[in-house]
């Protein structure tokens, strides 16, 4: 039995099961990146508390104040329901520059920014006639008025200018809500015989948080962004007709029809489920931080077991060709020094960045494993060359790390790499042969 304890095949098994075993402090490790995460978005929680969180505008829009008679099943009137009918605009064109900056919270970076917002727009009074005339509700025309939708009215800095149909407006408070969204409004009475359409312009200053959408609340809708972010990220439920991105910065347009969305070009505000169609129906851009510190932590935490278990591999390596033995809890401290890399990682990346960070706990690792080596082996090139080949692991990680789109083609390869060289090394060895020996004991003379 104790022979068979100290054979290939329980060495290499419980070499498996200590690998197995450093899963522990990686999940803690990774635990730890997700807390981190979580405080870095509370950090920016606190900085849109006080500038205005992701920002999202639509409008300008009608809204038409209805009474309609109810009537029980006996066809005797209960009273007249006052309700809002909802006209979208034929057309809308929406510019806005967003000038970004960043800010600090404790070591915690939030991108914000601030910008100058331009809407233009067009009302058919023949869309007002169409659906008033077919609604069961008596449109009051005259008490119409023109709203305006915008997600944290924190960040409205100002109306700069505001016209319809050529003459000054002023935007006011409004205690109506469309879903999510908070209202401005102007009175506007519309002549239910007016034959030309009615124009708006509106230009505000808006601030936010990381992200900047609108609402495609027209027949026919230009949006374009733009702004010296080098890193945008398209978002929502269509991507733009044409953008360009480069190192000054993006520029981007889109063009939504109607016909695009799920919900028409007008509607009660008593509708259900308005609000969802509503949130879904944004798109527009989020100031993206390609590689951030805890996304690069994340993703070099995913390779943490396979590397460990190649280094447990190595040192496996110098027991079988060069005939050295080494104890389990060995093997053991060295998978806590590989495991505390990512710790020390994540502490130094929040301080001096990731690149530095790396460089110096893959240096630390390096220098402690390749020192105990040197150490437990016994020899002076043994140790160097564990050492040498950590360094190489750490800087295929690195490599992994940085190349987002093609880490899966270069971690494949690179697996295939190592087994194959393992493969090669490890071909003229005898295993049913080879066995830990036991202390021989001297011959009984």
């Amino acid at each position: 039995m104790l022979r068979w304890m100290q054979s290939i095949t329980a060495k290499v098994l419980g070499i498996g099961l200590l690998a197995l075993l450093m899963l522990v402090p990686l999940s803690q490790s990774d635990g730890l990146v997700r807390e981190r995460q979580e405080m870095r978005a509370t950090a920016a929680a606190r900085v849109a508390d006080g500038w205005g969180g992701p920002q999202s505008l639509g409008g300008l829009v009608l809204a038409v104040p209805t009474r309609t008679e109810v009537r029980d099943s006996d066809g005797k009137s209960l009273g007249m329901r006052d309700g809002t009918e909802i006209v979208l605009a034929d057309e809308l064109n929406t510019v806005a520059d967003l000038s970004v900056e960043k800010r600090h919270v404790g070591m915690y970076e939030v991108p914000v920014y601030t910008g100058e917002v331009t809407i233009r727009g067009r009302l058919l009074p023949e869309d007002l006639r169409r659906f008033a005339a077919g609604s069961t509700s008596n449109w009051q025309m005259g008490k119409a008025e023109l709203r305006l939708l915008i997600e944290d009215t924190r960040g409205l800095q100002g109306i700069t200018a505001f016209t319809v149909d050529g003459h000054s407006q002023r935007l006011a408070s409004s205690t109506a809500r469309l879903g999510t969204y908070t209202v401005l409004s102007v009175p506007m009475p519309i002549d239910p015989d007016r034959d030309t359409p009615v124009d708006f312009a509106l230009t505000l200053r808006i601030a936010g948080t990381e992200s900047f959408s609108v609402l495609p609340l027209a027949r026919t809708n230009t949006v374009r962004l733009r702004s010296a972010w080098a890193d945008p990220s398209f978002t929502g439920f269509i991507l733009p007709g044409k953008h360009s991105v480069s190192a000054e910065g993006f520029d981007a347009e889109w063009k939504v029809l109607d016909l695009n969305r799920s919900y028409g070009q007008h509607w009660e505000v008593t509708s259900n489920d308005m609000s969802e169609r509503l949130a879904s129906s944004a798109f527009g851009v989020t100031l993206y931080q390609p590689g951030s510190v805890y996304q690069q932590n994340d993703r070099a935490g995913k390779y943490g077991l396979l590397f460990i278990a190649l280094t447990f591999v190595a040192f496996f390596l110098f027991e079988v060709l060069k005939g050295l033995r080494l104890h389990p809890v060995q093997y053991l401290l060295v998978g806590a020094a590989m495991a505390s890399f990512y710790v020390l990682l994540l502490a130094l990346s929040e301080q001096i960045g990731f690149g530095l960070a790396y460089v110096a706990a893959s240096a630390a690792v390096v220098l402690i494993v390749g020192g105990y080596a040197t150490a437990v082996l016994r020899a002076r090139g043994a140790g160097m060359t564990l050492g040498g080949v950590l360094a190489l692991v750490y800087a295929i990680l690195y490599g992994l790390i940085g190349a987002e789109q093609y880490a899966l083609l270069i971690g494949s390869v690179v697996l295939v790499a190592v087994v194959a060289l393992l493969m090669y090394l490890t071909r003229r060895i005898d295993w049913y042969a080879y066995g830990v020996p036991l202390n021989p004991t001297p011959d009984t003379p």
